[in-house]
């Protein structure tokens, strides 16, 4: 049965992360780096404190441009400090149903508060491939 299928099973586990004290233009050098939208932001012992975007990169840009500043400022200052996660034994339609309510592309995966990995809508698409080839 799908449900079985638990989130953990097919989350990504080598995520780009950054801590609350990272260079916002080395962390802005990473996104374009490894060509994604947004990171994990965590503490040093794991915890989840935020998430850093694009768009909270082009806010910092924008305030410092206002500012007269060129550079500057650390992620912790412009992160997003909401982040909506799911559980690392949610299920695979929890997820999807999370995923199509919410309009979210991707979620970080928690396990007792700490980040453990994330998944996105390719992720649950890939699980519901496998399951349907597999029965």
């Amino acid at each position: 049965m799908l449900r079985s299928v638990k989130a953990s099973d097919y989350m990504a586990e080598k995520l780009v992360t950054f801590t609350p004290d990272t260079d916002l233009f080395q962390a802005i050098n990473q996104l374009l780096e490894h060509r994604i939208t947004g990171a994990p932001v965590i503490c040093n012992d794991g915890k989840l404190v935020g998430l850093l975007s694009e768009a909270d990169c082009l806010k910092a840009i924008l305030t410092l441009t206002y500012h007269e500043e060129e550079m500057g400022g650390r992620v912790g200052d412009y992160m997003s400090p909401e982040v909506y996660t799911i559980n690392h034994d949610a299920d695979i339609i929890a997820v999807a149903e999370d995923f199509i309510t919410n309009g979210r592309r991707r979620l970080p995966v928690v396990k007792d508060g700490k980040l453990v990995g994330q998944i996105s809508r390719r992720d649950v698409l890939r699980a519901v491939e496998q399951f349907a080839q597999d029965g």
